[in-house]
């Protein structure tokens, strides 16, 4: 199983950092997600945490430090926490971390309405960007 690394990129649509690690288990989602082709974009990540469960079967930290993200990428997100959620009632360790920045509200009480969608527990980190 290899690493899903994908660059973020602006432009007329805004690609997240994408960086799942096989060897240390630690993932990490960060910058805006305004994508023409969500559903393409986030099946490779649910897709690599499916294989991560089955083949790895090691802890996994998933890092969340979005600034921005429209309904498509919402419930593309949903479906991602789902799979973790998934992991987790099989056994694995799954632990999920939201960076939100200290001065946006808004975006904590997207984070909290995916993990409530999910039905998924999350840690919540202020933090300056």
């Amino acid at each position: 199983m290899e690493n899903l690394y994908i660059e973020g990129a602006k432009g007329e649509f805004y690609t997240p950092l994408v960086n799942l690690n096989v060897s240390t288990g630690v993932c990490e989602m960060s910058g805006e997600s305004y994508l023409e082709y969500t559903g393409e974009f986030y099946a490779q990540i649910t897709q690599w945490i499916r294989n991560y469960a089955q083949e790895v079967k090691k802890s996994l930290i998933f890092n969340f430090k979005l600034t921005y993200f429209n309904t498509s990428s919402f419930k593309a997100l949903l479906g991602v926490l789902k799979v973790l959620k998934e992991y987790r009632s099989q056994g694995g360790e799954v632990s999920i971390n939201w960076f939100y920045p200290s001065d946006d509200e808004d975006i904590l009480r997207e984070a909290q309405d995916l993990a409530e969608g999910a039905a998924i527990e999350m840690n919540y980190i202020e933090q300056n960007f």
